[in-house]
């Protein structure tokens, strides 16, 4: 099987250059255009933040990866781009490569749940473009297969392995339920953007976003269901909050050891937990001394983060496995395709007999007993077709791919399948 490809990702190039040939949907489906009409026959393109890539059956054997980046190189119009960027694919390294994507163990961060789903959108939009046939096809299910296999039968992807993550992981620990708990995000930024989707998706009671640019600190409320309140006067406000998250870009601390202590006296007592994710840090840490003040700072959390990444590449081996399970579970089903055509030949060579005999006897026997006769000969030409077929396949799944088709040329030329006429009768 001749599957080719290529991928740019975050072990080969620079985020300038990923950055660079990142796809949008409308230039996938533009780049895929271009491939159907002079590069392959079917495939994919996959375009995420951290990989493009692009694999697929060429139109001929003359065709190779080179072609694939030249085609890239030309319609992204990138001259910075250079072959040492990218990294080579063929046959079956192709597909070991694809699974890994989908499983997520060849993620930037190992584990990453959410490339399954970006994924399954490359193959849906391949599907859409009429790009895919079925060798790809048969590619995405395993892949999507395994990417399914790996979440549900490993601990993969389980575990923060961001900052953002593990703050929010902490938080779950110490509360039981977050519905009626109130938390403020200092900052608007990617760390700060995380820590509030995952707040949302958690059923936060509420979420209150501030920034020194108020438009981004609305536009991130906005986002995840929450309201916003003017940088210069949070601190006024401290009190009102059970959880603080803090990751802006400030130069000294934000929030001073005796804003947080009036917040505690306001509460009367009541906790604040503090997650300050911030480098350098925004709050003075000595807040920690504070009864009633629960503080974390990027430090202790990177502990949390460095422990879930190791269990993660202990599960990787786990995954391997399940990526030779599920490749070799491919191969024998490719190595069925070839002789299929002959087992349809074979089986519509004796049942034209059997439709031709019975239609002998149809006008001489009574209907009864020509149902009878009918079901008779239906079971007999399975019985007699039974055997040659499941040892044809057992010979094409097991790799012996000579035998197999010295057992197939056999076939067709003792039953001349070769020269059927078109409309089957013998």
């Amino acid at each position: 099987m001749n599957l080719i490809g290529i991928s740019i990702n975050h072990r080969t190039s620079p985020i300038e250059l990923r950055e660079a040939v990142h796809f949008s949907v409308e230039e996938q489906q533009q780049f895929i255009a271009i491939l159907k009409s002079n590069i392959l026959k079917e495939g994919f393109v996959l375009s995420t933040c951290n990989r493009t890539e692009i694999f697929g059956i060429p139109k001929s054997n003359h065709i190779s990866t080179k072609n694939l980046f030249d085609e890239l190189i030309k319609f992204k119009n990138i001259d910075t781009l250079k072959i040492e960027h990218i990294e080579n694919f063929n046959s079956q390294n192709s597909i070991k490569h694809i699974a890994k994507v989908a499983s997520g163990i060849d993620s930037l961060i190992i584990g990453d749940s959410q490339i399954l789903s970006q994924c399954k959108e490359s193959f849906r939009l391949s599907v859409n473009q009429d790009f895919s046939d079925t060798i790809t096809r048969k590619i995405f299910d395993i892949s999507v297969r395994i990417g399914k296999r790996a979440i549900k039968e490993t601990l993969i992807s389980q575990g923060a392995v961001t900052v953002s993550y593990a703050a929010i992981q902490v938080i779950e620990k110490i509360f039981s339920n977050l519905d009626k708990k109130e938390a403020l995000i200092i900052g608007a930024g990617e760390t700060s953007e995380l820590a509030a989707i995952h707040l949302n998706a958690r059923s936060i009671g509420k979420i209150t976003i501030t920034n020194r640019t108020a438009d981004k600190a609305g536009k991130l409320a906005k986002k995840v269901g929450g309201s916003t309140i003017e940088f210069s006067e949070f601190k006024q406000h401290l009190h009102k909050f059970d959880i603080i998250i803090t990751a802006t870009s400030a130069k000294d601390f934000l929030v001073s050891y005796d804003d947080i202590k009036s917040a505690i006296h306001k509460r009367k007592g009541t906790p604040i937990f503090i997650m300050d994710i911030a480098i350098p840090r925004d709050i003075d840490p000595k807040v920690k001394k504070i009864d009633n003040v629960f503080y974390n700072d990027i430090d202790s959390l990177n502990i949390i983060v460095d422990q879930n990444l190791q269990k993660r590449k202990h599960e990787i081996p786990k995954v391997e496995q399940i990526i030779e399970e599920e490749i070799e579970g491919f191969y024998n089903w490719y190595n069925t395709l070839g002789i299929v055509p002959t087992i349809k030949s074979l089986r519509s060579f004796f049942e034209e007999i059997e439709m031709d005999e019975l239609s002998k006897i149809k006008n001489k026997v009574s209907d009864d007993d020509y149902i009878k006769l009918e079901e008779m000969a239906k079971r007999l030409v399975g019985r007699i077709l039974h055997n040659p077929t499941i040892k044809l396949r057992a010979l094409a799944e097991s790799g012996e791919e000579s035998k197999a088709e010295d057992h197939t040329s056999a076939l067709k030329y003792l039953f001349d399948l070769d020269n059927l006429p078109k409309n089957g009768k013998n």
